[in-house]
């Protein structure tokens, strides 16, 4: 009979009972890897994975020409500004979409700046053209996932986008507003978009959050704007 070791037991590793040790890994591996490639800050955008390019007469926004025309403009203004091992690296969830779009403006600068905390989903999610294998991660676990992004952000920008966007973005603000995590300047880019799907002022007035909870966030319109003012709160 042929003895297998513990950690070499795939039926026990993708079982029930080793639930802990498969969370454990996606904290340790991805703490090797981030190490290893020297990220440890970072600007983190969320937004659909669903968003394409416009054509030129189209109605809509060009949402994703404007996330790539920002994650350039950062990566641009990071390797201009900072030593190398203190960049800032743009954080997206690795998929199409705005991922895809932010992570393409980066790549036109240096795609070595690109880190994607990929999520295995039965549909959409893929990992886009602008990520390299060593800053390229898949998980299994949102809250693993959302760990890293919060673990890594100094600045988070939400362009438009569904479910697991407000799902990011009230992660993010719940975290600040409880002092769980560091302030940071949080962009909600589109106003148009935000203003019809947020009604936070609301909240506020209801008594359901304070009226600095509304400073949390800034609610910007254009790429110049949300270069200016995250450029301006980074050291």
């Amino acid at each position: 009979m042929k003895l297998i070791k513990a950690y070499q037991n795939n039926a026990f590793l993708n079982g029930e009972d080793a639930r802990t040790v498969r969370i454990l890994c996606e904290y340790l591996e991805p703490l090797s890897r981030l190490q290893r490639e020297g990220v440890s800050r970072a600007v983190v955008a969320f937004g659909s994975a669903r968003l394409r390019p416009q054509t030129a007469d189209a109605r809509d926004r060009d949402w994703f020409r404007q996330a790539a025309d920002l994650g350039e403009r950062l990566a641009a203004w990071t390797c201009e500004k900072h030593a190398v091992d203190q960049r800032y690296h743009l954080v997206t969830g690795g998929g199409p979409g705005i991922m895809e779009a932010f992570q393409e403006g980066g790549a036109r600068i240096d795609r070595r700046l690109n880190v994607g905390m990929g999520i295995s989903l039965p549909f959409e999610q893929h990992g886009n053209p602008y990520l390299d294998a060593p800053l390229a991660f898949e998980f299994h676990y949102f809250f693993m996932r959302k760990f890293w992004f919060m673990n890594l952000a100094k600045a988070v920008v939400a362009f438009p986008g569904g479910f697991g966007t407000l799902d990011e973005l009230f992660e993010v603000l719940t975290l600040v507003q409880t002092r769980k995590a560091e302030p940071m300047p949080i962009v909600l880019f589109g106003r148009e978009y935000w203003e019809e799907v947020l009604n936070l002022p609301l909240l506020a007035r209801r008594g359901l959050i304070s009226e600095q909870d509304l400073e949390l966030f800034r609610v910007i319109d254009s790429v110049e704007e949300a270069y200016g003012y995250l450029t301006a709160a980074l050291d």
